[in-house]
């Protein structure tokens, strides 16, 4: 179950970051903050989805 709920918890996270940066953008929030925020988010999205079926050895 934790390996459906991560992607989507991370994507959720994508969402309002994203939104946070149109606020940076219009100048309500600094870009410095809103910036490596949305780029975290991204890279653990891409990552969590990245990493879901990879074969472990036999145990």
């Amino acid at each position: 179950m934790k390996q459906f709920i991560q992607p989507l918890l991370f994507l959720l996270l994508t969402a309002v970051a994203f939104f946070l940066n149109i606020l940076g953008l219009m100048q309500v929030i600094p870009l410095y903050i809103t910036l490596p925020i949305l780029f975290l988010a991204i890279y653990l999205t891409i990552y969590s989805f990245a990493n879901r079926r990879v074969y472990r050895g036999m145990r």
